[in-house]
């Protein structure tokens, strides 16, 4: 007999989603402990789970899953066959359809004529910046610039000056962060660059006074002058998304947090593991006044919002302060880890749908 971890590890499906398929009838254990309710599955069940973690992988309904492993050891094989074929044909006609819609948004971005978001002046832009204030905007964004080599633009921090403002901006999909300070000398129009992460790390280790320091951008090129030090080099060449529209939600509920009893609840608290989830999932219960608490494990039921457990750790360091502000919605709406007095720089963190 295998216990459900030791089942999770050697088929390839997560302890959550054993539990759902046990739940749903698909692959119920072999014996559960009547009092602990701890789930045990017999030798056999293995290659069920594997079975069952190939076809998962590969995207098929839930209603064809369970005829397949019905008939999966059955002298009869012919339904199981045009089963998996009738699956192939609707991934390669999803696919097809997928190409053309992808070669269509291909032709209408080819056919605009200003890049989506690359607002770059041709005369060089210079700002005078609090050191302080730009060193603590880039630790509250850092956290959350991206690490896949297929979305370099990700791996940046971008900065967008407008109206005295720099607003630095980082996001992987997942999170973005957003922080501002004010910028001095900057009359004109908007102008928008992308440092690769290495110059913002350089930027940042000048910033170890509480001096003013000087922000120039020329062109493709930024340069920052901390006395007599400087750190400068080239932008990204690729435009950032426009993060102003994803930040644009719905109003939601505000909890004020006790951060360091939070932070605490969350690190020790339980996690659930999904497949196809980025990381382990901490679970919380937004009650109807508002108030947010760490769900204990098996918990359902309206209310819940599943978030990556680091990510959330993160922005609540990032944050930098005894007491922020959650800002929550509907369980597919990001929350929002806020700064109280500076509704301005904030973390974003999509939620995940859980599969039960």
């Amino acid at each position: 007999m295998r216990s459900i971890g030791e089942m999770a590890r050697e088929s390839g499906l997560g302890v959550s989603a054993l539990r759902f398929y046990d739940r749903t009838g698909v692959l119920v254990p072999d014996r559960v402990d009547p009092v602990s309710g701890y789930r045990w599955y017999g030798p056999g069940q293995l290659d069920e789970a594997r079975l069952l973690a190939r076809l998962r992988r590969a995207a098929m309904p839930l209603a064809d899953i369970r005829l397949v492993l019905a008939g999966w050891t059955g002298a009869d094989t012919d339904l199981v066959r045009q089963l998996l074929q009738a699956h192939l044909r609707r991934l390669e006609q999803g696919l097809s359809g997928a190409r053309e819609e992808f070669s269509a948004l291909r032709r209408l971005l080819d056919q605009r004529e200003n890049p989506m978001t690359s607002l770059r002046s041709d005369t060089a832009t210079r700002l005078s910046l609090s050191g302080p204030d730009l060193a603590a905007a880039l630790d509250a964004v850092r956290f959350a610039a991206g690490t896949d080599p297929e979305l370099p633009v990700l791996g940046g921090i971008h900065f967008d000056v407008e109206d005295g403002t720099l607003h630095v901006v980082a996001t992987d999909r997942y999170r973005m962060a957003v922080a501002r300070v004010r910028a001095d000398g900057h009359g004109g129009p908007r102008v928008q660059v992308t440092v690769p992460r290495p110059l913002a790390d350089a930027m940042r280790a000048l910033l170890d006074g509480g001096r003013d320091v000087r922000l120039a951008v020329d062109g493709d090129r930024v340069t920052l002058e901390a006395g007599d030090r400087q750190a400068a080099g080239p932008c990204l060449g690729h435009d950032f998304p426009d993060y102003r529209r994803l930040v644009r939600l719905p109003e939601g509920r505000r909890t004020v947090l006790d951060v360091p009893a939070f932070r605490e609840a969350v690190r020790t608290g339980p996690v659930r593991e999904q497949d196809g989830a980025p990381g382990d999932l901490t679970v919380l219960a937004v009650a109807d006044d508002g108030s947010v608490t760490v769900a204990g494990e098996g918990a359902a039921g309206e209310g819940l919002v599943a978030v990556n457990r680091a990510f959330l750790l993160d922005a609540l360091a990032a944050g930098a302060r005894d007491r922020l502000v959650l800002e929550s919605g509907a369980p597919t709406t990001p929350l929002v880890v806020r700064r109280p007095e500076d509704a301005g720089t904030f973390s974003l963190l999509m939620p995940v749908r859980l599969e039960s």
